[in-house]
């Protein structure tokens, strides 16, 4: 079955450009467009889309706020950010309220076609040079989160530091020696104990945790 993709963005053109694309690419179909963040639950619930590609600044609702509206329903699509400036300050706050990546304005065909995919297959993007750039930025508090970091065992710690380096799971087994599976195992034992929704969720709470320090 094709994925669905909902696209939401002020921008027509925007809308448009996207439609084309995903509407061309075999095994992919544009479920619907919405205008603005206040008109995606509807949406989701007339389309029920696979995938949504949410645009962060809107006039009404901007996507921080629709993200966090949409994630609160039961069984929600996964969503990815769409966004100019991958410093937007925007971005940080969407992947923490649960978005599964991001996306900027300028990316190839070729990237955003394959970013749907990805998340999809249940997957995250996850750009570790950016997301340490947003934490940096954000700062490092006094740690009183991290009481989980005694809860990990030494081989999930080492896990979740290459997670945060952009390690898929094949690469953390060949550095770490063990199987894809086990790592696989690892990163579901992490994203419990921290309760973290996906990868990005962890490697932010990591960042702000001071359990990795940035730089």
């Amino acid at each position: 079955m094709a994925i669905r993709v909902l696209l939401v963005d002020d921008e027509r053109l925007i809308r448009a450009g996207l439609a084309a694309l995903i509407g061309a690419e075999p095994g992919l179909e544009v479920a619907g467009e919405a205008a603005d963040g206040a008109e995606v639950p509807a949406a989701v619930r007339e389309t029920r889309p696979d995938v949504v590609l949410m645009d962060v600044r809107m006039p009404r609702l901007d996507g921080i706020q629709a993200t966090r509206r949409l994630l609160a329903e039961p069984f929600p699509p996964k969503i990815i950010v769409v966004t100019t400036f991958e410093n937007d300050e925007y971005v940080y706050d969407a992947l923490k309220a649960g978005a599964s990546g991001f996306l900027l304005k300028r990316a190839r065909p070729e990237e955003i076609l394959t970013a749907i995919r990805i998340v999809a297959e249940g997957d995250t993007l996850l750009f570790p040079a950016a997301i340490r750039s947003l934490a940096e930025r954000h700062g490092v508090p006094a740690p009183p989160a991290a009481r989980w970091h005694g809860r990990l065992t030494e081989r999930e710690a080492d896990v979740l530091r290459l997670v945060a380096k952009g390690r898929a799971n094949a690469e953390i087994a060949a550095e770490l020696f063990v199987s894809p599976q086990t790592v696989k195992t690892h990163v579901g034992n992490v994203l419990a104990k921290l309760g973290a929704r996906d990868r990005t969720q962890a490697v932010i709470l990591a960042y702000e945790t001071g359990f990795i320090v940035p730089g």
